[in-house]
C-alpha cells in the first residue's frame, strides 16, 4: 500500500520496526511479512481501502477530536515510541493524568479483546471510546461529527470513503481500518522457525529455552501473539491503597478482581515502560517482578510462583 503521509509522520513511521500493510498484502491470504501471524482478521462490514485506511491515519492524528484541540490518538499511541506513551500512564487534556499505561497499537488487530480490561470487542468500539473520555480526549462524539463536518477536507473524503458526511461510525470505522494496517514485521523468532537456524543469537535461543520450561511463560504467552487472549491477576498495583480491579470492574465478577489483559510479546522491546501500570521501566525490570511471582494478593493467579532463576538465566 502506498499513501500519503506528513513529513513528520514519515520520519516517526521510518524510525520504528513495524510494517503497514495494505490490502494487497494479503493477496491470497499470503501473509509473509509477518511470519507466522495468521492472516489478519477484517470485519465483513468494514473492509480495508487505501482510502479509508488515509482517511482513518488522519483521524488518530488529529488534535481536533478533543475538547481542547491538544490530544490526538497518536499522543498516547506515538509511532516514534512504539505505537504508546512513553511514561507510566497517559495525559489527557487539561494535564489530566490517567491510571493506566497506554499499551500498543502494534497488533492490535489480532487482539480478542481491547483496553487492558477487554470492555471492547473490537478496534471500531475501541477507537471511539477515548474520544469521549473526560480524562483522555473529554469531547463529545456528536461535538466532533459537528466540527469535522464543518472541514470541507473531511466532508469530501468521508463521501468518497463511506457515500456520507462525517459520521460517528465512520470515524470508528475509520480509525479502526488505520490501526488494523499497523502490523509487525518477521521477527528473529519467526525467521528461526522458517529454517534460518542463524536469525537467532544463542544467548536468545537459550532465553526461548528458558522462557517455555522454568520461567513458564507460555501458559499466558504462547501462541502466534505470545498472549492467550485472556486475563491474569499477576499482582501488578494490588498493594496499592485502592487498587484498579481491571476486568472485574466490567463483568462484576468476584473471579476478575485484579485480572488485566495478557499484551502480545511482539515489538515488546520497542513499547515501555511495562504491565498495565506501567510500572516497570525494562524487561529486566519485569523479568525481576515475575521472578519473585508477582505481588501477593487475594486473587493472585496460581501460575505465578517464584522463579528462582539465576543471574545469567534473568
Amino acid at each position: 500500500m502506498r499513501w500519503v503521509v506528513p513529513v513528520t509522520l514519515a520520519l516517526a513511521l521510518s524510525a520504528t520496526p513495524f510494517l503497514l500493510h495494505g490490502p494487497q498484502a494479503r493477496a491470497n491470504g499470503a501473509m509473509f511479512a509477518n511470519g507466522l501471524l495468521p492472516a489478519l482478521p477484517v470485519p465483513a462490514d468494514n473492509p480495508q481501502t487505501d482510502a479509508k485506511i488515509r482517511l482513518g491515519a488522519q483521524l488518530y492524528f488529529d488534535t481536533r477530536l478533543s475538547a481542547d484541540n491538544t490530544i490526538s490518538c497518536g499522543t498516547c499511541h506515538d509511532p516514534r515510541t512504539g505505537f504508546v506513551n512513553p511514561h507510566a500512564t497517559d495525559t489527557g487534556i487539561k494535564g489530566q493524568v490517567g491510571g493506566r499505561n497506554s499499551g500498543t497499537v502494534i497488533n492490535s488487530a489480532y487482539m480478542r479483546y481491547q483496553f487492558w480490561d477487554g470492555r471492547a470487542g473490537s478496534l471500531e468500539a475501541q477507537a471511539l471510546g477515548p474520544i469521549h473520555n473526560p480524562i483522555e480526549m473529554g469531547e463529545t462524539l456528536e461535538n466532533v461529527v459537528r466540527k469535522l463536518n464543518e472541514i470541507p477536507g473531511y466532508k469530501e473524503q468521508f463521501q468518497v470513503v463511506f457515500g456520507s458526511d462525517v459520521t460517528t461510525d465512520g470515524i470508528a470505522k475509520a480509525i479502526a481500518a488505520f490501526e488494523r494496517s499497523i502490523v509487525s514485521g518477521p521477527s528473529p523468532y519467526d525467521l528461526r522457525l522458517m529454517g534460518d537456524a542463524r536469525a537467532m543469537s544463542p544467548a536468545a535461543v537459550r532465553g526461548q529455552h528458558l522462557f517455555n520450561g522454568k520461567a513458564h511463560c507460555t501458559p499466558c504467552h504462547g501462541g502466534p501473539l505470545f498472549s492467550d487472549q485472556s486475563f491474569h491477576n499477576i499482582g501488578a498495583g494490588m498493594d496499592r491503597p485502592d487498587p484498579d480491579l481491571g476486568r472485574m470492574n466490567e463483568t462484576k465478577d468476584p473471579a476478575d478482581r485484579g485480572r488485566f489483559k495478557v499484551p502480545t510479546l511482539r515489538n515488546i522491546a520497542q513499547t515501555p515502560p511495562y504491565l498495565h501500570t506501567g510500572a516497570e521501566k525494562t524487561l529486566m525490570d519485569v523479568v525481576n517482578f515475575y521472578d519473585r511471582g508477582g505481588i501477593p494478593n487475594s486473587n493472585l493467579d496460581p501460575l505465578m510462583l517464584p522463579l528462582r532463576l539465576t543471574a545469567g538465566e534473568k
